[in-house]
């Protein structure tokens, strides 16, 4: 018996309709596909993008605590919306948790500091000098301090060293002003900050000079701005043995209000005129006097002013009246009209400083008693002039 077919046109070849958009399915055909619009099992569950940033910072250990933070809001959001990722959220939250540990234990105990300087130092390369603070010794590896010195060995200052360092200080910014600039401003820091440390210039030896290292020009131009002040040996081959600091982290109160007394008397001396010869500028070397015979008058004044322990008292008060007689010279040399009379004066002036008194006292204090040479009395006691000091 004939069936006759469904309605609707025919296609060649086959008994069913076929649309543009319809395939044949049914008994031992595939499945109809689902369409485009809708595909509960072709498309899966997407992965949270907080559980991803958090591992990515566990891993780089940057921003360890906010790596947690996201970590922890990202097992929230996944347990809500259904989404993936569980496994790198608690990752995250490990990574985090370690780098977070180790930042803090490093600022506890300092390690960051030094973390940062190797960074800092790496990144200048070699045009960037070493770094040694106040209060430091060392020997160069070369054995000299004069030249290029690329690094340093530190060493206890109350051993044998070479150097010591006594100040540090940044030269102001802008382009490289040029080896000889950059000497005259160290050399005129270094030797105006030296008294600051070794307050007590009796306690220096004729042979320590100031030294100083600077910025190289490859330095200048990796940031390095730094220099490095300190007391060497005028021998190349010469050492150091012992610290030279005596400022308040190593003297008495007494020894301090000696030494500070003193410093007055030494700033004065120190501005002569630079003439070489006395008859080359008479009224320059006049007005230094006064400026000595003023800087006796406050000295002495400081002098008295303080309470002297029972064993340095009466010293002291010896060393007073005999700077109230060299101030009497001074102020007569200030007052001389002619070269010979000021010389006269000068010399009775500088004697009296320089006498038996000063000893005394400063052996009573506990102080330095060798009093220094004749050609450093000028200065404060570290002796030389600006451009003796050393470039690296």
């Amino acid at each position: 018996m004939a069936i006759p077919p469904p309605p609707g046109p025919r296609q060649p070849g086959g008994p069913y309709p076929q649309g543009p958009y319809r395939q044949p399915y049914g008994p031992g055909l595939p499945y109809r596909p689902w369409g485009q619009g809708y595909s509960p099992y072709n498309r899966p569950a997407p992965v949270n993008g907080l559980a991803i940033a958090a591992l990515v910072l566990g891993i780089l250990c940057f921003l360890p605590a906010l790596g947690l933070v996201l970590g922890l809001i990202a097992l929230v959001q996944i347990r809500r919306r259904g989404e993936r990722g569980r496994g790198l959220a608690i990752g995250g939250i490990v990574m985090s948790s370690i780098g977070l540990a180790l930042f803090v234990a490093a600022f506890t105990t300092g390690g960051a500091h030094d973390v940062w300087e190797g960074v800092r130092d790496g990144a200048h390369g070699d045009g960037a000098t070493f770094s040694v603070r106040k209060g430091e010794c060392f020997d160069a590896p070369g054995g000299s301090l004069e030249g290029e010195v690329p690094d340093v060995d530190k060493v206890p200052c109350s051993g044998r060293h070479q150097a010591e360092v006594f100040a540090n200080f940044a030269l102001p910014g802008g382009g490289f002003p040029g080896d000889d600039a950059i000497t005259e401003k160290a050399g005129d820091r270094c030797y105006a900050l030296r008294g600051t440390y070794a307050m007590d210039s009796w306690a220096i030896a004729d042979d320590v000079d100031v030294y100083y290292f600077t910025p190289t020009r490859d330095g200048w131009g990796h940031g390095d701005r730094q220099v490095t002040c300190m007391f060497g040996n005028t021998d190349e081959r010469g050492t150091l043995t012992g610290t030279l600091r005596r400022d308040a982290t190593t003297l008495t109160g007494d020894q301090l209000a000696y030494l500070r007394a003193d410093a007055v008397l030494y700033t004065a001396l120190d501005t002569a005129p630079d003439a070489a010869y006395l008859e080359d500028d008479l009224p320059g070397h006049r007005r230094w006097a006064a400026r000595v015979a003023t800087a006796l008058a406050d000295q002495s004044r400081r002098l008295r002013a303080h309470d002297w322990p029972d064993g340095a008292r009466e010293p002291v008060a010896g060393r007073t009246a005999v700077l109230d007689r060299a101030r009497e010279e001074w102020g007569r040399a200030a007052a001389a009209t002619d070269a010979d009379t000021f010389y006269v004066h000068y010399g009775r002036g500088s004697t009296l400083l320089e006498g038996r008194t000063a000893v005394t006292a400063r052996k009573a204090l506990g102080l330095a008693t060798t009093p220094p040479a004749r050609d450093r009395q000028g200065g404060s006691g570290s002796g030389g002039a600006p451009g003796d000091g050393k470039q690296v």
